[in-house]
């Protein structure tokens, strides 16, 4: 092949695996930004490095992706249901012991659905691959919790927590605010 030809092959070829490349990183960048939500900007700002984000947030997918992660059976479910509803009731009379309660159930919905319980960050790691748009609330909520712990919170400041818990609660628990609906005796729905 002539070398007049050749050259312009070789840049052309070039430039389009780089094209290519290029493509292909701004496909996974959207996928991740997709797929994680507010996690994404997060773990960029913690890394400095978009790069570096998206490369643990795909090591998160892939150790999700390994783990035994199932829906919880309704025995279960009207159980977390029920201990919820008491957490619920706790708060009036004693706000920081019922936002104690809900870290723990949503820590033992975690555990009943098989994400592993390690520290409270691989916790919420784990929890960003299927539940990004809720994972924020948790982080929030942890944070006044241990707060609280420290006596340094009020009680706006336990309910803002109490509810954060209860939207990862019910995100965990595929439980959503929809009416139930039910067959009257005359056949209509009410």
């Amino acid at each position: 092949m002539d070398r007049n030809v050749l050259i312009p092959v070789v840049i052309v070829a070039i430039a389009l695996i780089v094209m290519i490349l290029w493509l292909m990183q701004v496909r996974r960048r959207e996928r991740l930004k997709q797929r994680f939500g507010p996690e994404y900007e997060r773990a960029v700002t913690a890394h400095k490095d978009a790069r570096k984000a998206e490369r643990e947030l795909e090591a998160r997918e892939q150790r999700v992706a390994k783990l035994d992660i199932r829906p919880l059976g309704r025995d279960d479910a009207a159980r977390f249901r029920e201990s919820w509803r008491k957490a619920q009731a706790r708060f009036v009379d004693d706000p920081r012991a019922a936002v104690a309660d809900a870290d723990g159930l949503v820590v033992e919905v975690m555990r009943a659905r098989g994400y592993p319980l390690g520290d409270f960050e691989q916790r919420a790691a784990d929890i960003s691959v299927d539940h990004p748009q809720v994972v924020t609330n948790y982080r929030a909520a942890r944070g006044i919790a241990e707060r609280s712990a420290r006596g340094q919170v009020n009680t706006e400041d336990l309910r803002q927590a109490f509810v954060h818990y209860r939207e990862l609660f019910a995100d965990l628990l595929e439980v959503h605010d929809e009416p139930v609906r039910t067959r009257t005796a005359g056949g209509g729905v009410r």
